[in-house]
């Protein structure tokens, strides 16, 4: 099944940057750019945040590659450290004080990681950040219960379909006529939790892709680190 979501993954990527070049015109850059969606980024966005303006909208595909590069990194990493042997010996449980702590912060991890996350068109933050932060709240536990461990299957096929959530919303944009990535639906009322058309649900996307990978590669190192 990993192998599977890569090969979608990468399949759609594929497809994604051969039909954005066919429409590409590499002689026409505009010089000005940042002034530029200064004064259009609000209407045609709906984001108060001008930095996803650029990050999902403007620069779309330069996000799309940074996550390729994340995912090459986690795949690569993860494929060099293996995976722990069934019969490995497992460090004992940490102290009631670290056990505790673990539980208490994991609820609120998740909860400020989606928090940063459904807000980044609103306030500085987004998917990036907010995918750290629930990476981090899975590999917590981790520290605290050595013996246990994340189920990379499930992680594989999470980050998978959000990949390719992000490219399919990409390309229905592109259907419809109109930019790669341009906000659909409704763009709502400016500053609003509920506005900026799609650009929510890409940077949702990018934080459950970011943790995912981020939670799996910190898992594998945590495995391989117990071994030596």
């Amino acid at each position: 099944m990993r192998r599977f979501t890569a090969a979608l993954f990468l399949l759609g990527l594929g497809v994604m940057i051969a039909a954005i070049y066919q429409h590409m015109d590499f002689s026409n850059t505009a010089v000005n750019a940042g002034q530029a969606i200064n004064a259009v980024a609000a209407e045609e966005t709906g984001a108060a945040n001008f930095v996803t303006s650029v990050v999902l909208a403007y620069r779309g595909i330069d996000t799309l590659l940074e996550l390729t590069i994340l995912f090459t990194a986690a795949m690569i990493g993860g494929m060099v450290l293996g995976r722990r042997r069934v019969d490995a010996p497992r460090d004992p449980d940490a102290g009631f004080i670290l056990r505790t702590g673990a539980d208490l912060l994991f609820p609120l991890l998740l909860v400020v990681g989606l928090y940063i996350i459904l807000h980044g068109h609103l306030t500085p933050g987004g998917g990036f950040q907010g995918g750290v932060i629930l990476a981090s709240a899975f590999f917590l536990p981790l520290l605290a219960r050595p013996g246990s461990s994340i189920n990379q299957d499930v992680i594989s096929i999470v980050e998978g379909l959000a990949g390719a959530t992000f490219i399919i919303i990409g390309l229905l944009a592109m259907f419809d006529g109109k930019e790669f990535l341009t906000p659909l639906l409704d763009k709502g009322e400016l500053g609003a939790l509920i506005s900026a058309g799609t650009l929510p649900i890409l940077y949702l996307a990018v934080g459950i892709k970011v943790g995912s990978e981020l939670a799996g590669l910190l898992a594998h190192l945590a495995e391989a680190e117990a071994l030596d």
